[in-house]
């Protein structure tokens, strides 16, 4: 590392991954596994590894078995085998249970904590000789004369949790590579601006995203059926809206209990937050909740556009892995190991031939490429309703995903209905129940993420024109970002004399993304903030 006082520090690293999610650090460990002369880092904004990960989250254990041979014997810390499966419709007041769809089927998953399997996945990576730097958010792709990806330029260092300064590098440190790999995640800040430079997403459908919200709850003795996992559709979604529940039973009397919510929705009124309170205060839920209490909650967005919204996943210098591209696949509800299968298909593929070439195809020709062509279009076929949707799947998962056509999505950020439009009317507020479980608003459940920003750094979310939140958007669409945020970062006030404004509490938020995708005006950039801030995950 070179350093001075009127110079920026650089390392120069042959391969630097940016990221250390299930993709990044899948594809830091193979390469020293490969070659261990290979000189690998890997850059993660959190403050340590996990705190920003979060996920359903059941896992396939196939590309684990593959770069961990033999981790069934000293497991992640919450790693508990899937029992059985159960698929249910609710309305307002009842529950009936349907076929488990066979996408959705667990038999030999494990439900794990994603943010207790990185720093387990990490510490194996380290042990293998790759440098980890938590706490330093990548700001910027760094290029050389040819307009090659050339590593990245690092943003301010927060400070750790404890309140002590952490690894020091001087502003606009340097990480220099020939190949860099972005593993940054669902709508990763950088992978974005990569993504439209290099016109990766040429003649591809547009992205589709959802929003996925959840909590941890322990929940009083005997009432958890350890391995048990159950899925809903149904109530309290609107007609017209993609998503579903998720309970998974742990052991200790602990569960998950989340909501997904797909991105594309129209009603811009609808509340994912509040609809997912609502899904726990339905009588089934709320008989196994009660008495219990919420011990962390999160929330992120999940990319779900498949096979068809795939960019192209090299550049010159650089690739795109897991869900920084899109890797996830949404019929089974499962990102874990296609990313580590992404990320250990990069790893061989730099193994063999040193440069990204041909990467995009190797992946498209491998299983997790060809698992996410199989159901490419069951997600899109959700956008007519859902009955409509689940015969769609029914017939693509009957013909294996060999029906002739491929249906596009819809940019999530163009769907939502003007208000003097009609549609299809929202969940009616008389279906829902009377709210009794904590939290009783996001302010609240934002405490149980435990984020944290320093007050005084600079606010990571940039909105172009606020003048058009006061006026334009408040008639057109009734602000829905101070809905459609799970945190509440974003609220309009009114002075005495009728004059609104937009008021950024930037300090709530938990990275979603969400804004930076359902923002009908595509006002609102979310960037990287100071390395170490946002939510701590400590068993999500």
């Amino acid at each position: 590392m070179n350093s001075g006082t009127n110079e920026r520090d650089v390392m120069d690293y042959d391969v630097a991954i940016i990221g250390a999610g299930p993709a990044g650090l899948a594809c830091a460990l193979r390469l020293r596994q490969l070659d261990p002369e290979r000189s690998v880092c890997v850059v993660e904004k959190a403050a340590s590894l996990g705190a920003h990960s979060l996920s359903g989250a059941v896992l396939d254990p196939v590309a684990l078995d593959a770069l961990v041979p033999g981790w069934r014997a000293t497991p992640p810390p919450t790693c508990v085998p899937v029992r059985r499966d159960e698929f249910r419709f609710l309305t307002a007041r009842g529950s009936y249970r349907l076929p488990t769809p066979p996408q959705q089927r667990n038999h030999g998953n494990f439900i794990v904590s994603i943010s207790q399997l990185v720093p387990w996945l990490g510490a194996k990576a380290e042990a293998a000789g790759v440098d980890i730097f938590t706490g330093f958010a990548a700001s910027e792709a760094l290029y050389d004369d040819g307009g090659a990806v050339r590593g990245v330029q690092l943003g301010d260092m927060g400070r750790a949790r404890d309140g002590s300064a952490g690894p020091h590098f001087t502003p606009g440190a340097e990480i220099r590579a020939p190949v860099t790999v972005f593993a940054e995640g669902c709508r990763g800040s950088i992978s974005k601006q990569l993504i439209e430079r290099y016109r990766l997403d040429a003649d591809r459908s547009p992205p589709t995203f959802a929003l996925g919200l959840k909590e941890l709850w322990q929940i009083p003795p005997g009432r958890a059926t350890a391995g048990l996992v159950q899925h809903t559709i149904g109530w309290p979604m609107p007609r017209d809206t993609f998503g579903g529940g998720f309970i998974y039973h742990l052991d200790q009397d602990r569960i998950y209990v989340g909501l997904v919510v797909g991105l594309d929705y129209r009603d811009p009124q609808f509340q994912p937050f509040e609809a997912f309170q609502q899904l726990k205060n339905h009588p089934t839920l709320r008989a196994l909740l009660a008495g219990g209490e919420p011990l962390a909650y999160g929330a992120r967005s999940i990319a779900a556009g498949g096979a068809q919204s795939l960019p192209r996943m090299e550049m010159p210098g650089a690739l795109l892995i897991g869900d920084a591209a899109g890797t996830l696949d949404a019929a089974r509800i499962k990102g874990i190991h296609q990313a580590m299968r992404s990320g250990m298909l990069a790893a061989d593929h730099l193994h063999a031939r040193k440069l990204p070439a041909g990467y995009d195809a190797a992946w498209r020709a491998s299983p997790g490429g060809r698992s996410l062509q199989a159901v490419r279009n069951i997600k899109p076929g959700f956008k007519r309703g859902l009955w409509l949707g689940l015969a769609n799947a029914a017939l693509e998962t009957a013909l294996g995903g060999r029906t002739p056509w491929t249906l596009r999505h819809s940019a999530n950020d163009q769907t939502l209905r003007l208000l003097d439009r009609p549609g299809a009317p929202a969940t009616p507020r008389a279906d829902w129940p009377e709210r009794t479980l904590p939290p009783r608003d996001r302010t609240a459940a934002v405490y149980l993420a435990s984020t944290a920003h320093e007050e005084n750094q600079p606010v990571h979310l940039h909105v172009a024109d606020t003048g058009i939140c006061a006026d334009r958007c408040a008639r057109e669409y009734a602000n829905p970002c101070t809905r459609f945020c799970p945190a509440a970062v974003y609220e309009i006030l009114t002075a005495d004399d009728g004059t609104r404004r937009l008021q950024i509490n930037a300090a709530n938020c938990v990275h979603c993304k969400a804004c930076d995708i359902k923002d009908p005006y595509r006002l609102i950039t979310w960037t990287t903030p100071e390395g170490g801030s946002g939510p701590n995950y400590q068993n999500l």
